[in-house]
């Protein structure tokens, strides 16, 4: 996969950094799947990310804001949708209704996992101040350094974090 087009941003220099406390939970496959309320029902293969004191995936940031806003902007308790234990939350009904109609679009690859650890063989949660959007996709990181390292090699990390991802994705289930 070739990264198509990439955009650096994240944290301004000084931003604190709240690590993520991560519960691993499936999106697809367990009992009555879909999104809770009027919103349409979403569906992925991955598992993701998720604190395990709040239940928040990407610890309540709006991934669809990643996209149109081009900010990690926090999503709002009036605007939440859940699936399968996990509760994304999202700036505005909009954004709920595209991340339901898209989640393969909107929800970060890997689940949030940090593609550069995955292309090593360990499994780390990113952090959503920590990100990029390469190939229309959205990637998070649990360092600085690791979002630096995958711009300069996105093609060649991708490769490698394709190919571990399907045994270490599985080994979540255990």
């Amino acid at each position: 996969m070739t990264a198509q087009r990439q955009e650096r941003n994240g944290p301004r220099p000084g931003t604190g950094f709240r690590p993520l406390i991560a519960l691993i939970t499936l999106l697809a496959g367990l009992a009555a799947p879909g999104f809770s309320g009027s919103t349409a029902r979403a569906a992925t293969t991955e598992r993701v990310v998720v604190n395990r004191y709040t239940g928040l995936a990407i610890e309540g940031f709006d991934p669809v804001a990643y996209f149109v806003d081009a900010l990690p902007r926090p999503g709002l308790p009036d605007f939440e949708a859940s699936q399968a234990g996990a509760v994304w939350r999202f700036r505005n009904e909009g954004n709920r209704a595209s991340f339901a109609a898209h989640p393969e679009v909107y929800g970060p690859r890997f689940g949030g996992y940090d593609p550069i650890d995955l292309a090593r063989g360990v499994t780390v949660a990113g952090n959503p101040r920590f990100w990029l959007i390469s190939g229309q996709r959205l990637y998070l990181f649990g360092r600085e350094e690791n979002r630096d390292a995958f711009a300069a090699e996105a093609e060649r990390i991708l490769r490698e974090a394709n190919a571990r991802w399907p045994e270490l994705e599985r080994n979540l289930a255990q």
